[in-house]
């Protein structure tokens, strides 16, 4: 696995972690990392073998498995923008699962980040996604 394929996990991780992957997720996803190097010069073609060989690794080894392989494999700095996204992608259909929160905090207590640094980038993400204009 490359360290563009352990990020892309981390995404994907984010998505399937309750056992399904929704229209309205896939599409975050690619949006997320369609908009980062090296994603956005991947042709479809190479973008849809990356995903279907990290799919093959979800479904053998669980989330929790792809999990532990990708983490080792990225940088602090890569750790936390991955954590940024996957807590951004948990929160993108509004309903977040106890699976999600659970693969959050199981996803923060892997990567070698200070622990408080992990908790201020989660915080950060929920702030962003609340509806605070919201009735």
């Amino acid at each position: 696995m490359t360290p563009a394929e352990a990020f892309a996990a981390l995404a994907l991780v984010a998505v399937a972690c309750d056992g399904s992957l929704e229209r309205e997720e896939a599409h975050a996803l690619r949006e997320q990392l369609e908009a980062r190097t090296p994603y956005r010069n991947l042709s479809e073609a190479t973008m849809g073998a990356m995903f279907d060989q990290l799919l093959e690794l979800l479904r053998r080894d669980g989330w929790q498995g792809l999990l532990a392989e990708a983490l080792p494999l990225l940088t602090a700095e890569q750790q936390e923008t991955g954590l940024a996204i996957a807590a951004h992608l948990v929160q993108c259909d509004r309903l977040v699962q106890q699976e999600e929160l659970t693969m959050l905090e199981s996803m923060a207590a892997q990567m070698t980040l200070p622990a408080e640094r992990s908790r201020q980038i989660l915080e950060v993400i929920r702030v962003l996604n609340r509806d605070s204009l919201a009735g």
